[in-house]
């Protein structure tokens, strides 16, 4: 729904955090790191044990699953790039992870291997990763490889001098085991639990959003209906003022006819209003986007608000525009009115506006020398409804903050603080990102 918008600007802001997907790869991607550990593991070991130690050990079949194993991560690491990650495939990887700690199991000892417990990260890893279903899979699995082992393997031949120690090498073994599998563990269930929580915070951020956006469907339908609603009384008070018009008792009294000339004035704006909502919701949005020259559309905004606010002073500068342009239709139009609106109705005396470009973007500041925002108000930026006027106010700053998001922007907001640290007024900044750079022919 974004995307005819987004497409004109030269970048598109997503929501913090990997998607659901990306979490799955990035896992992956985590259990392949980890797999070449056990592949080096695997390897220092055995030379270890069978150069260090004297101990024999069918090297063969030992080495060509560390070598299987290796080759297998290679094409699970590639594909995990080019194909969707799903539970049942981090389900598979797991599972040859203990297919291949099983038949490293069975040539050196069996269950009486102290580094059996390794199967346990198998376990743990399962259960944070995968479905319900795929960890008692896991559980099932590996308890099964440990019952087969008790009962059939290769025994391990120690040499003379190693025989009287075995129990003493057996206790090594497994306190260097354990402490393998608490290191692995801690090392990669930080990373993983932080892969998840992040993809926890895109997923928040896609549900904040797609309140959001349900809220402005909903007034959109409101604006709508409300704008049919209203033409009929605005016709009938148009028609009426006409009428005094031409009386000729009012027509005499020079001070009436201006009141009644203003006061046609007055319902021409409110059915000019009426009409571009209702255009609006009948608008398709391809259509309503365009890019345009920022300093000519701040321009053309100013213009039209200012008749509005007559005895509020503004003022306006642009500062290093030339050429920029933004995306921009009547939803952005609509968003700066707003904020001037609100900044004038804090600031009678006088308020400004300041465009300027930083980088990629171009950012229109609004400030006012009112009370500011109080703590409350800053800490809800954005959300419908939070204004210090009572109900049904507080609409401005969350349609402002959804235009400049959906146009790939944001909405800062903040208090300017002169002397004592008080605030002296606000400062309400859309920051949008540039469009078509006229100035480089479309580069």
């Amino acid at each position: 729904m974004d995307t005819p918008l987004l497409a004109l600007t030269r970048r598109a802001k997503s929501p913090s955090g990997p998607s659901p997907e990306g979490a799955a790869v990035e896992n992956m991607r985590q259990l392949a790191q980890l797999r070449w550990l056990a592949v080096g593991g695997q390897l220092l070991t055995i030379v270890a044990v069978h150069t260090g130690l004297s101990v024999p050990l069918p090297l063969v079949p030992m080495l060509a699953v560390i070598g299987l194993l290796a080759l297998a991560n290679l094409g699970i690491a590639f594909g995990a790039t080019r194909h969707r990650v799903t539970n049942v495939g981090l389900m598979l990887t797991l599972l040859l992870d203990i297919a291949a700690l099983t038949a490293q199991l069975y040539l050196s000892g069996g269950a009486t291997n102290p580094f059996i417990s390794l199967y346990l990260l198998q376990v743990v890893l399962g259960a944070i990763l995968l479905e319900v279903w795929s960890a008692w899979v896991l559980v099932a699995v590996t308890t099964m490889c440990f019952a087969g082992l008790t009962m059939r393997a290769v025994p391990l031949v120690f040499p003379t001098w190693l025989a009287t120690e075995r129990a003493s090498l057996y206790t090594l073994g497994a306190l260097i085991g354990f402490a393998l599998t608490a290191t692995l563990l801690a090392l990669f269930i930080t990373r993983i639990t932080s892969n998840l929580h992040a993809r926890d915070r895109y997923l928040a951020d896609l549900r904040q959003h797609a309140a959001e956006e349900d809220g402005i469907v909903r007034m959109g339908l409101f604006a709508s209906g409300a704008a049919h609603e209203l033409g009929t009384p605005l016709a009938s008070l148009s028609v009426i003022l006409n009428d005094w018009a031409h009386m000729p008792a009012l027509a005499r009294d020079a001070e009436l006819s201006e009141e009644i000339s203003e006061m046609q004035a007055e319902v021409e704006r409110c059915k000019k209003i009426v009409t571009d909502v209702l255009h609006s919701a009948g608008e398709p949005r391809v259509e309503a986007m365009g890019s345009t020259e920022v300093s000519a559309f701040l321009r053309d905004v100013i213009d039209a608000w200012r008749p509005t606010h007559p005895g509020v002073p503004l003022d306006h500068r642009c500062t290093g525009l030339e050429g920029a342009a933004v995306v921009s239709n009547a939803s952005l139009r609509q968003a700066i009115w707003s904020v001037l609106d609100n900044a004038a109705e804090a600031s009678p005396g006088g308020i400004a506006l300041a465009a300027t470009r930083a980088g990629q973007d171009i950012v229109v500041a609004v400030t006012d020398r009112g009370p500011g925002f109080t703590p409350q108000q800053l800490g809800s930026v954005g959300k419908p409804y939070q204004s210090s006027k009572g109900a049904g106010h507080g609409l401005g700053l969350f349609l402002a903050a959804n235009v400049a998001r959906r146009l790939g922007g944001r909405l800062e907001v903040g208090n300017i603080a002169r002397g004592g640290g008080a605030p002296s007024g606000a400062e309400v900044k859309l920051v949008l990102p540039l469009a078509l750079d006229q100035s480089q022919g479309g580069a």
